[in-house]
């Protein structure tokens, strides 16, 4: 069976992958998807309450069925998952080849800025401090980003600038 050849938009939360993915999937013509969204919706409730209620062991899990589908998806596709996401062992290597990943680059201190009131929804930014919280993450996270086949810098870009520049780098 051949593989779609997604565009996977990852980084960490507030770098707009939501945004620009719907963008770029209608400048495409290609469907798009949240993978919390389809993850919620199923599981019928938020993410936050999923980790609430059940922790983040089974969200990954979640994740992990849900990014097992897209890879027997044979109409490509612009994705967004979590900023998680690509930290779980085994996703980045199920739907790539072929898929492409972005890394919509986001410094934590700006990201915490474009969530605003929004931050209180995060899961791992729930605490007293989510600028600390989000520069942890960061660290963390950075390595699993730069695997990524292309990097917008997204620290002072609109999300049509952002568009602009991620269809010079990744042609459907």
């Amino acid at each position: 069976m051949r593989r779609a050849a997604h565009l996977i938009l990852v980084g960490l939360p507030g770098a707009g992958k939501t945004t620009v993915g719907r963008a770029l999937a209608a400048r495409w013509k290609r469907p798009f998807l949240d993978l919390d969204e389809q993850i919620a919706e199923r599981a019928g409730m938020s993410v936050n309450e999923i980790f609430a209620a059940h922790g983040e062991a089974i969200f990954r899990g979640l994740e992990h069925e849900a990014t097992a589908e897209l890879s027997r998806v044979d109409t490509p596709m612009v994705v967004a998952p979590g900023g998680g996401w690509i930290t779980v062992p085994g996703l980045v290597e199920m739907i790539r080849p072929p898929s492409t990943l972005v890394w919509l680059r986001l410094s934590p201190k700006r990201a915490i800025e474009r969530l605003g009131v929004d931050v209180t929804t995060r899961p791992l930014l729930a605490g007293p401090d989510p600028l600390a919280a989000l520069s942890e993450i960061s660290a963390a996270r950075e390595a699993f980003y730069l695997q990524s086949d292309h990097v917008v810098s997204v620290e002072t870009m609109t999300p049509p600038q952002v568009v602009e520049a991620i269809l010079a780098l990744a042609r459907p």
